[in-house]
């Protein structure tokens, strides 16, 4: 507990990244697509998908990290704290928080922190996770017991707003759509309406491009071995898919501003066809900003069930408790920057 993990591979994140993720997800936010419309809301330039930063940056973890995980278990206290933009290099220094042998004696959960900086040493990103890996000696108990409390959410005050942006001259027909922050009302759901096919080519690119290189991903030998005896996508590819059909409904959203906690409810592969919906879970006003507001939204993403004829499926109950649908790929806790009508 308490090592620090200095990630080795800093990556310079190109426009060339920025147009093979609109190609891998279908993304469409006018932000990270037109250099004009970002530079009229006072970025220098069009900023990188704030899912690709997220991507580049986890992956960066994943060798010292969860390269033999058995499991990714989740997400807290995700923050996005900057803006990127191409021609940015990223790297990410990860500190251990905690460790815990599971009751079987093969298997254990460790917890760090890991911070993403840009290449003046900037936060860009930071985050919590938890992954289950196997253990080196399996015969031998390690009494490891130090679970660590985790963020249960990251509040309105901690929120970061990038400070170059100007709504002033916002136009509205880059990004089409209709709704502005004060249209949303808390537990409202949103059908995105559109369909997924993910396929393996795609996700293999997808999971390259990030430099992730868990083996539960890439190889499909060993994976014949496991109990689904296939690769399985990687959930933050999954991620990237779900948050680009929810475009649909909320096309004016200007970005992540950081992620109260995420679960991989089931597992993806490829042939499934992934759908999204969203449900608004509150508002809040941004200190210091009238113009702007955050949305608390749920995310959930379903494979082979379109949302509005499934009933928008989350949980059901199995043996007493609740258990998440199988239908259910996702579901994400997050807070979203949108701007209001009245600026």
């Amino acid at each position: 507990m308490g090592s620090e993990l200095i990630h080795a591979v800093p990556r310079t994140v190109t426009e060339g990244d920025a147009s093979m993720y609109i190609g891998l997800t279908g993304s469409r936010y006018p932000l990270h697509c037109s250099a004009e419309f970002a530079r009229s809301l006072g970025h220098r330039r069009e900023t990188i998908n704030d899912m690709l930063t997220f991507h580049i940056v986890f992956g960066n973890t994943v060798n010292d990290v969860s390269l033999n995980a058995l499991a990714n278990l989740g997400y807290a206290g995700v923050r996005f704290l900057a803006p990127v933009y191409p021609g940015d290099t990223l790297r990410t220094v990860s500190k251990v928080l905690g460790k815990k042998e599971n009751s079987n004696g093969k298997t254990g959960v460790v917890w760090v922190q890991s911070t993403g900086t840009n290449q003046r040493g900037e936060k860009v990103l930071e985050f919590y996770r938890w992954v289950m890996v196997n253990k080196r000696d399996p015969s031998t108990p390690t009494g490891a017991a130090d679970r660590p409390e985790m963020p249960k959410e990251v509040t309105p005050s901690e929120l970061v707003v990038p400070s170059n942006l100007d709504l002033s001259g916002y136009e509205e027909w880059p990004s089409g759509g209709t709704a502005y922050f004060e249209n949303y009302e808390v537990g409202e759901k949103i059908d995105h309406v559109d369909g997924m096919t993910i396929e393996e080519a795609e996700h293999a690119m997808a999971t390259r491009l990030y430099q992730n290189t868990a083996k539960v991903h890439f190889d499909a030998l060993q994976m014949k071995e496991s109990r689904f005896g296939r690769r399985l996508m990687y959930g933050g590819h999954v991620i990237s898919i779900v948050r680009s059909l929810s475009f649909n409904g909320m096309e004016r959203v200007l970005g992540i501003l950081a992620w109260n906690g995420g679960a991989h409810a089931n597992p993806t592969f490829a042939g499934d066809t992934i759908y999204a919906y969203s449900e608004i879970l509150d508002k809040a006003d941004l200190p210091g900003r009238s113009d702007c507001g955050a949305l608390r939204v749920r995310l959930v993403g379903l494979k082979d069930a379109q949302p509005t004829a499934a009933g928008f499926p989350l949980k059901v109950e199995k043996d007493g408790r609740a258990v998440y649908h199988k239908s259910v790929v996702l579901d994400l806790d997050y807070w979203l920057l949108v701007p209001k009508r009245a600026r």
